[in-house]
């Protein structure tokens, strides 16, 4: 246990983590130079084209010290995205030590500071890495200064490296050696393992990715998980090295992987405890919790009779993707689908994308929403979740409503001070705290609604910030909120589809803009079509598109006008007539088109 070293890699977004852990797998030649491609360890095509690491990646490696020691690297390397903190939360949990890597043209970032305090959390012992030195724009001395005040370390701790050229790797690999703990658990003890992700294999079912605590595990144990009290036949234990690598056992200290044939996705939990069954008593690891969505949407099939193929495919994608929520819900609109907890609009994004990829399948997203809290009138205590407009309670029934806050923290260049401060009153929060954390950096903390971010506020934030804005937020409490459900209707038909619920301050708003954007979506038919947006019985918006109109006088050469009148006037009864039954057809373009009002 002794030359075992577990850590994993934390930073904000895009500052180098997967280009960094390609050095060290090239360096201690894990992975051989004609397999080596540029980041190595994310392995999905999305993952790639974007240049974001999505999924948590473990990995064992061989390092022979100059003592003398061969010393075994488990490195877990992680997402960078505010949505997928959920991923970095169970790695720390599994390790003893975190690199943490800053980009040294960029300095100290929010996601940085937020996966800092959750690695303190933990007792993790941090080494600072100062990533990209070898660029123009480094600015070695000004971020170094930011690290030794954000952690209280010394300039010498701090190790130089870039992940393109490799240098520093060497004495990256050396400080992990010498700083961080090596793993502490009794080898005798009964079996506790922390699951810290899964994946699903089409031909051996999950493969859960665990670290073990205290205790060994042997290939054909017989092993239970925590939370779902069911046991299971442990048919293959093994390391995590470029490909599966079994072993007859792994002992306490160790990261590897258990396949048990599991094949269905609710019996495994991220975060859960592995134990053997002949010690059922034996007690969890702490720090188990559900995964809470932040965003829900509606997840429905272009064509109705893809329904099942569609339950199939989210099945399998929740598999490796421990935070996705779903259940079945219809719309009058839309027919049958899924509504879906995503951790925010990032990850929903990449699962729409993902369906399309890794299972052919097209889909109609619904308005994002976020779930409340209604109290009804004489049961103040009776909570009633509502997750979707058509859940909220008829306003003489309801006492009052509340809405998620959320915690945000923005750090930012000082010039962006105003424009900030503006765009976050806009959606309304309120400044609690304002930092200079140098004199070319600042930290704002604003408590705000988690539903004003759910759409474009990522978007608006790095486009008024020039791109110098960096978030993260965590959620806080929910508070009482004036809410409206904002009804779409068409020729005086509900189409519950674009329903969404709204701060009353902004219902009118919302709703010319819907209105709008639809005149210029809907196709024009032979009758007038009425736009309108409605809270209740108010409408607060509309919009009217006319009818087309057939030239029923074209075949009337000449002759007394009386003729052409006869003919108008009989059109005239025939579209009143129309329009009392034809129904608007909505295409589905228009579904996607509506969510982007401010394109």
């Amino acid at each position: 246990m002794e030359l075992i070293r577990n850590f994993c890699v934390i930073a904000h977004i895009d500052h180098g983590k997967s280009t960094l852990s390609d050095r060290l797998l090239e360096y201690t030649k894990t992975i051989a130079e004609r397999d080596m491609k540029h980041q190595a360890l994310d392995d999905m095509d999305l993952e790639r084209e974007r240049g974001i690491t999505i999924k948590s990646h473990a990995i064992q490696m061989y390092y022979n010290h100059e003592n003398g020691n061969r010393y075994t690297y488990n490195m877990i390397d992680t997402p960078g995205h505010v949505d997928f903190s959920y991923e970095v939360s169970r790695s720390i949990a599994a390790c003893e030590g975190a690199l943490l890597l800053v980009d040294a043209s960029q300095g100290i970032q929010a996601q940085t500071i937020s996966n800092l305090f959750m690695a303190i959390d933990h007792d993790l012992e941090i080494i600072p890495v100062l990533n990209k030195v070898d660029m123009d724009s480094a600015m070695i001395d000004e971020v170094s200064d930011q690290i030794i005040d954000l952690i209280g370390c010394k300039r010498e701790d701090i190790i130089l490296s870039s992940g393109k050229t490799g240098i520093g790797i060497k004495e990256l690999l050396d400080a992990v050696e010498a700083r961080i703990p090596h793993p502490k658990g009794k080898v005798d003890a009964p079996l506790q393992a922390l699951i810290f992700d899964s994946v699903f294999n089409s031909f051996r079912g999950v493969i859960v990715y665990f670290r073990i605590f205290n205790g060994i595990i042997k290939k054909g144990d017989k092993v239970r998980f925590f939370h779902t009290q069911k046991d299971y036949q442990a048919d293959e234990v093994g390391v995590l090295q470029m490909t599966l690598q079994d072993k007859p056992e792994l002992r306490a200290g160790d990261v590897g992987y258990l396949i048990t044939g599991i094949k269905v996705s609710k019996e495994i939990k991220v975060g859960d405890t592995v134990v053997l069954t002949k010690f059922p008593d034996t007690p969890e690891i702490k720090g188990f919790e559900e995964v809470k969505p932040m965003v829900f949407a509606g997840i429905y099939p272009i064509d109705n009779d893809d329904f099942e193929d569609l339950r199939d495919s989210l099945e399998k994608l929740q598999l490796n993707d421990a935070s996705l929520t779903f259940e079945p819900e219809s719309s009058v609109a839309l027919g049958f689908g899924f509504r879906c907890g995503f951790l925010g609009m990032l990850h929903l994004d990449i699962i729409q994308e993902r369906l399309s990829r890794e299972f052919d399948q097209e889909v109609i997203t619904t308005v994002p929403n976020v779930m409340y809290h209604s109290y009804m009138a004489g049961k103040p205590n009776d909570l009633v979740i509502i997750n979707t407009p058509n859940d909220l309670p008829e306003p003489n029934v309801l006492d009052r409503v509340e809405e998620p806050y959320i915690h945000a923290q923005v750090i930012t260049k000082p010039e962006y001070i105003g424009a900030i401060m503006s765009l976050c009153l806009d959606k309304r929060g309120f400044l609690t705290k304002q930092t200079y954390l140098t004199t070319s950096r600042v930290e704002l903390s604003f408590e705000m609604p988690l539903a004003e971010i759910v759409f474009d506020f990522y978007d608006r934030l790095k486009s008024i910030s020039r791109g110098y804005a960096s978030f993260d937020y965590h959620p806080l409490d929910y508070r009482r909120s004036e809410l409206v459900r904002l009804d779409i209707k068409l020729n005086g038909d509900n189409v519950d589809a674009l329903s969404a619920l709204v701060h009353r301050s902004k219902a009118e708003e919302l709703g010319r803009k819907i209105c709008s954007k639809l005149k210029d979506l809907l196709p024009r038919q032979q009758f007038v079509i009425a736009i309108q947006a409605a809270v209740g019985a108010k409408i607060i918006a509309r919009e009217t598109i006319s009818a087309m109109r057939k030239d029923v006088t074209a075949k009337c050469y000449g002759g007394d006008i009386s003729r052409k009148r006869k003919l108008l006037e009989k059109q005239k009864e025939g579209k009143k007539k129309m329009r009392q039954i034809g129904n608007v057809e909505v295409p589905q373009k228009a579904f996607l088109e509506v969510l982007k009002l401010n394109d």
